[in-house]
């Protein structure tokens, strides 16, 4: 039963490799090979090859100066992260608030085995995270150094004690993770906000790694003694790799304590966790007066609602909302250093700074696609929207005045901060604002077009229309290409013109379109939307 239950659970974890959400339908035996042989790629060729390469970095240096337990002990640092972050949300949704919880707990399975199941199931992939950076780490060490018995049982049973501590801390922050959850009343933005604080310290230690690292190695004996001397458990856990068996047997005697802790409390609290529905407050009538609105406001309000209601839908949709508000300070707090380097750069032809303001305004813009998978998302219950006494032009009328609403009124704060400390004429900065708004007009109903055009309403999950469509394909890229034109097509020849004038052709050419795209959508896109 227990391997019946551990397939189900790993079936579960990898489904995206066998059942296509976009087509609702099982994948063929050859995209699964395939999927799985570009994914097994990306694990051990890429991230593998990174921490092969970062070992191979630290590995030398740090046992030359007679600190190998160091280069363990920072390598079981970076495995127990990421082996956390790629355990912790399984262990939330897998083991804890899984949706199958009721179904497999009304069958006659001892709750032992559930919980043994989801556990190894947990374990399993944390050992995929942590084993990529450890197995490097190791494999790089035994190429580095003259390995004995002692040594090379060291870093085997290294490798066991960071799987079992992972284990150990995935169960213990899924817990926090779930708890949480059950009491948040918005979940969305919660998600959004802990996926840009994740974002936020990726790109932080990117940056700063190589720095670190050189500062490390500069500084080992300093830092080794530091680490040894206040934090001693990380001390010991380094000596784990080089084979001592003092620290061999304390580590393990606490990680297996932990471990054991970890599966009498779950044993006892299971089923009350797994069967939690979270606190609910008890709902009292209380008469008040409907609230009515007019019906584009009605349809705005579900259009705005939709997109608040699901963080996927704002990050890969609404990054924008960020972007500009930051481009913006930072123009005015950075950019006239930034601007004068560009000028003595394109000298011969002042006027190329506002053209470039604008282009860059106009790229990041594109970061806000919400209409391109917003007919998709109708999903099969567009047929409540076609019941009602709603024509299909106000559909998509609430759909683009989403992305119109929530793009124009950013991205003129970031045109005005780049006229503000823009060198061109006041033809020139007004131009800049005004095209800067246009394309937006552009791109919005280009986004709707390509979204009704290629709309698809079979999906079975959200994500597919939000990440996996043509027409967000279509959107993004299609949207730096025709801001990265207004850029090259003035350094191409378009500064014989000036600034002005060519500011002045672009903003025709994007009504033109703009006027077209709006046409196609009035005549064919209110048809398409009728027969969906």
């Amino acid at each position: 039963m227990l391997k019946i239950l551990l397939k189900k659970q790993l079936l579960e974890i990898n489904r995206g490799f066998f059942y296509d959400q976009k087509k609702g339908k099982r994948r063929s035996r050859a995209s699964s090979a395939a999927m799985i042989i570009a994914y097994i790629l990306l694990m051990v060729g890429i991230l593998g090859g990174m921490f092969t390469f970062l070992a191979s970095q630290l590995c030398t240096p740090l046992v030359q100066a007679g600190m190998g337990w160091l280069y363990f002990t920072l390598c079981s640092l970076v495995a127990v992260a990421l082996g956390v972050f790629g355990s912790v949300f399984n262990t939330y949704a897998g083991l804890y608030l899984a949706k199958d919880n009721d179904l497999l707990l009304s069958l006659p399975i001892p709750v032992r085995l559930v919980l043994a199941a989801r556990m190894l199931g947990v374990y399993l992939m944390g050992l995929m995270y942590s084993g990529v950076v450890l197995i490097p780490a190791i494999a790089v060490y035994f190429c580095t150094v003259a390995q004995t018995a002692a040594s090379v049982l060291g870093c085997v049973l290294l490798l066991v004690l960071i799987t079992i501590f992972v284990l150990f801390l995935s169960c213990l922050l899924g817990w926090v993770v779930a708890r949480i959850s059950l009491k948040l009343k918005n979940r969305s933005f919660a998600a959004v906000f802990l996926s840009l604080v994740f974002l936020g310290a990726y790109y932080f230690v990117y940056f700063k790694a190589q720095t670190w690292i050189r500062e490390l190695v500069e500084n080992a004996a300093v830092y080794g003694e530091a680490i040894r001397g206040r934090v001693y458990p990380l001390y010991l856990f380094g000596r784990v790799g080089e084979g001592d068996g003092f620290a061999m047997l304390v580590v393990s005697a606490v990680v297996l304590g932990l471990f054991a802790l970890t599966c009498i409390v779950l044993a006892r609290s299971f089923l009350r966790i797994a069967t939690a529905s979270g606190k609910a407050a008890k709902a009292v009538y209380r008469e008040k007066a409907m609230r009515v609105r007019p019906l584009s406001r009605a349809l705005l309000h579900k259009e705005l609602r939709r997109f608040t209601s699901n963080p996927n839908y704002m990050l890969n949709c609404g990054f924008g909302l960020l972007l500009l508000p930051v481009a913006a300070v930072l123009l005015l707090l950075r950019g006239s250093a930034f601007l004068s380097v560009l000028t003595e750069l394109f000298a011969k032809h002042p006027a190329t700074v506002p053209v470039l303001l604008c282009a860059a305004v106009c790229l990041l813009s594109t970061m806000n696609n919400m209409a391109a998978p917003s007919v998709s998302l109708e999903g099969k219950s567009l047929w409540l929207l076609q019941s009602l006494p709603v024509r299909p032009w106000q559909i998509l009328q609430a759909k683009l005045t989403m992305q119109l609403l929530l793009t124009e009124i950013p991205v003129a704060l970031c045109a005005l901060c780049a006229a503000a400390i823009s060198s061109g004429s006041p033809a020139e900065r007004l131009l800049l604002v005004g095209n800067c708004l246009l394309f937006v007009l552009m791109m919005a109903l280009f986004d709707l077009s390509a979204g009704t055009k290629w709309a698809n309403v079979a999906w079975t999950s959200e994500i597919t229309p939000i990440k996996q469509s043509l027409s967000v394909m279509l959107s993004l890229f299609g949207g730096w290409i025709l801001a990265a034109a207004i850029a090259a097509g003035y350094l191409l020849g378009g500064w014989h013109l000036g600034g002005a004038a060519y500011l002045a052709v672009c903003a025709a050419v994007m009504l033109v379109f703009s006027l077209l795209l709006y046409r196609w959508l009035r005549r064919k896109g209110t048809k398409i939307i009728a027969e969906l």
